[in-house]
């Protein structure tokens, strides 16, 4: 089935006018979407707790509420804070304070697709979900693009929820990146199996197994880098640019033809059943349940498996050959005090 791109002409933008957003948290989505939606034109206010994003909403000249006073001002409340975190802000701060008839919306479809939060009846719930990083968002929309977005709908009691949630997308960017309709489950499902089997999970173990196995053959681990970590934005720009094709085509044809007899030989079938499990795990609320689990343990295994690759030798060895570049910031401009700053207990 083809998904239609819908873009800012297909959008009834003043849907939103005369509507006070309520953007609560303020980390690397909240930050992008907020200042996004009020380039736009809109009303936006911040809900927050205290501390460093709070700090940096108001320096940013945003009237800030706690997060219960800015429910109560809002028609339309975006809920940014972490996905481990929402439903002890929604049971404390939300649920009691937000209007009947409110349009409430997510990022991301985790807490209502496993059945975490199960907003009233009366409550237009939708999701917008850019398809990049905050900072990324927010640079594109200064710099007159977009990045594409995902929107969809949950519940309905006011009949016009849909055309609201295309029009919020097109607020933070999506109407210039182009907009794809979604449904909750569809969301969760695809982006939590994208970052784990593939952008995230997949390619960091990928690229660390090569690295290894060209060190532990006795080569350099600065070359070692270079060939497996440093040279992948390139190879990925290329995909971004014109897909296989293009990279195919912009690569020599000894790289090509060895890319496609030797491809199968690490993506092996027992590789595809790894993804098929993981997606199973995604799919029936294990993988959910595992992290709700390592959060509520004070994310011990996390921080130890942090640990354990920050002194890797993998990772000494970029700090080493990063800092050979100096033209390569890691600096963020656009970055801000994250939203488990200001609520998390555990850190």
């Amino acid at each position: 089935m083809t998904t239609k791109m819908y873009h800012e002409a297909d959008v009834d933008a003043t849907l939103l006018e005369n509507k006070t957003i309520a953007v609560i948290g303020y980390g690397a989505q909240g930050h992008a979407q907020a200042n996004n939606l009020r380039d736009s034109g809109y009303q936006v206010i911040m809900g927050l707790r205290a501390g460093r994003s709070w700090d940096a909403a108001k320096s940013d000249g945003f009237d800030v509420y706690t997060t219960s006073e800015a429910v109560e001002k809002a028609d339309v409340i975006m809920f940014l804070t972490p996905d481990e975190l929402q439903k002890q802000v929604w049971e404390e701060e939300i649920r009691d304070y937000i209007k009947p008839g409110s349009y409430f919306g997510f990022s991301h479809g985790f807490n209502i697709n496993y059945g975490l939060i199960e907003p009233s009846e009366d409550l237009n719930v939708f999701i917008v979900a850019p398809k990049g990083p905050g900072n990324i968002e927010r640079r594109e929309f200064v710099e007159g693009g977009g990045v594409p977005d995902l929107f969809g709908v949950h519940q309905d009691p006011s009949g016009d929820t849909r055309a609201l949630a295309m029009a919020y997308a097109n607020g933070v960017g999506g109407g210039r990146g182009g907009m794809l309709e979604t449904t909750f489950e569809e969301e969760t499902t695809e982006d939590l199996f994208g970052e784990q089997a593939i952008l995230c999970g997949g390619l960091t173990q990928l690229i660390e197994a090569g690295f290894n196995t060209l060190v532990e053959a006795g080569y350099s681990p600065e070359l070692a880098y270079f060939e497996t970590s440093h040279e992948m934005k390139m190879i990925v720009d290329l995909i971004f640019e014109g897909g296989f094709e293009k990279m195919r085509h912009d690569c020599s044809n000894t790289c090509e033809y060895g890319e496609m007899l030797n491809g199968p030989r690490i993506i092996t079938e027992e590789s595809k059943q790894g993804m098929r499990d993981v997606l199973k795990d995604i799919q029936d609320g294990t993988y959910a349940k595992q992290w709700l689990a390592e959060y509520n343990s004070g994310l011990k295994d996390l921080e130890s498996k942090r640990t354990e690759y920050k002194a890797s030798l993998y990772e000494q060895t970029g700090k080493k050959v990063r800092a050979m570049m100096p033209w390569i910031s890691t600096a963020d401009k656009y970055s801000t005090a994250t939203d488990v700053d200001q609520y998390s207990t555990t850190k």
